[in-house]
């Protein structure tokens, strides 16, 4: 095995991820179970959007050469000739020199108007109204084109849907989209001292962590995921999990399969089966992180430690499910901070440090590397690049939060 762990940069380890993910698969799902899901296919305009020019205040549509001039001592005495009635468009209705028309916000803009005047620059007697407020060519009008003109692309391929894209996608009269289909993570936990979270650890032993936090985050991603359970090192029962995983899922994760030890199988059944592309990255937590292929699946042999599994999980795994699921932006959250003391690092391999966020203030949590109170007290990590040999305390950071 001494072939293996031959530690290579993250952005290689990325590289080669990304590189053996699978192309997404899309599938057709109606709008109304589609938030939270990737589009597949760019979405257009069926028509301009609104379709109409029409106002967006209360008040009086008028030709804005009419109010050219006015002001609260000499207002333009324009004469009322009638009103937009909501959702329909009176072709008699105009405007021509001299006259106005009463419209609500969203009515249409009557033939011959140019402009809305907001209702409190104006004042009404009898059937005459007092402008006392210019307008300008346009002013207070939406266009009939001004959201989006027929054909445009409304939301693009790629962009993972919130609950506001839903208003677009039923303004545009899109009923049906096609995104691209959830992939299927399975997580196998390996190790002779892991027993389920049900079971009371006896000594040398802990409950098995890593398959419910895989699992969370990976279901809040937009995966599906499939639990194998706990296997302990013996080849054989290994082997028969790992196949089946691999003809189950489109990605294997291997939670405590990946460090350089004799009785470490992870890194041989990969390349017996298929092949071992990385084994080792310059990254902290998580440096014994494997990458490989089984029958065209990407195998991803993760750290046993939470705080190191969840770590690659986000800067290796997600770049790969980010290409599945053919994302174009990533979907992490981050904040800025001032760092409230120095974190120190070892040039040459890029680390994660965690820290709490304090009205502003970056704090890191130091802690050895086992540790599970570091993951849950922190709000998040600092990346520190593999150039650098650490950040002072005052440094504006960006925080990736969890």
């Amino acid at each position: 095995m001494s072939r293996f762990l031959h530690v290579i940069a993250l952005k290689d380890a990325v590289a080669t991820a990304t590189r053996i993910a699978p192309a997404p698969v899309p599938e057709k799902m109606p709008v109304g179970s589609a938030t939270g899901r990737v589009l597949a296919e760019d979405i257009p305009a069926d028509m301009d959007i609104p379709g109409f020019d029409r106002s967006v205040v209360d008040g009086y549509a008028v030709r804005s050469e009419d109010t050219t001039g006015s002001g609260d001592t000499t207002p333009a005495h324009l004469q009322c000739s009638g009103m937009v009635v909501m959702g329909s468009l009176d072709p008699n209705l105009t405007v021509t020199q001299g006259t106005c028309v009463y419209i609500p916000t969203g009515g249409v803009l009557p033939k011959g108007a140019d402009a809305v005047v907001m209702l409190e620059h104006t004042e009404e007697t009898a059937d005459t109204v007092l402008v006392k407020r210019p307008v300008s060519y346009g002013e207070n009008v939406l266009l009939h084109d001004d959201d989006f003109s027929k054909g445009e692309i409304v939301l693009a391929a790629g962009r993972k849907l919130t609950p506001q894209d839903m208003g677009f996608l039923a303004a545009v009269g899109c009923t049906e989209v096609t995104v691209a289909k959830k992939p299927v993570v399975g997580i196998i936990s390996t190790g002779n001292e892991l027993v389920p979270a049900t079971a009371r650890p006896g000594p040398g032993q802990v409950r098995d962590a890593n398959a419910s936090m895989l699992a969370a985050y990976l279901a809040e991603y937009g995966c599906e995921t499939w639990l194998y359970g706990i296997v302990r090192d013996e080849r054989e029962a290994f082997e028969t999990v790992t196949s089946r995983a691999v003809r189950e899922c489109d990605v294997v994760l291997i939670s405590g399969g990946s460090s350089k030890d004799d009785r470490d199988m992870t890194a041989g059944v990969i390349a017996g089966r298929g092949e071992v592309l990385v084994h080792g990255i310059a990254i902290a937590p998580g440096k014994p992180t494997i990458i490989g292929r089984i029958e065209g699946k990407p195998v991803i042999g993760l750290p046993g430690h939470p705080a190191a599994a969840f770590v690659v999980l986000i800067a290796v795994v997600t770049p790969l499910l980010d290409r599945m699921l053919g994302l174009k932006k990533p979907v992490l959250r981050a904040t800025g901070a001032v760092l409230g003391e120095s974190i120190p690092s070892q040039k040459g391999r890029e680390e994660y440090a965690r820290v709490r966020i304090d009205n502003g203030v970056a704090t890191p949590l130091f802690g050895k590397a086992g540790l599970l109170n570091t993951l849950v007290k922190s709000d998040g990590f600092v990346r520190i690049p593999p150039g650098c040999e650490g950040l002072e305390k005052g440094t504006f950071v960006e925080v990736i939060l969890w």
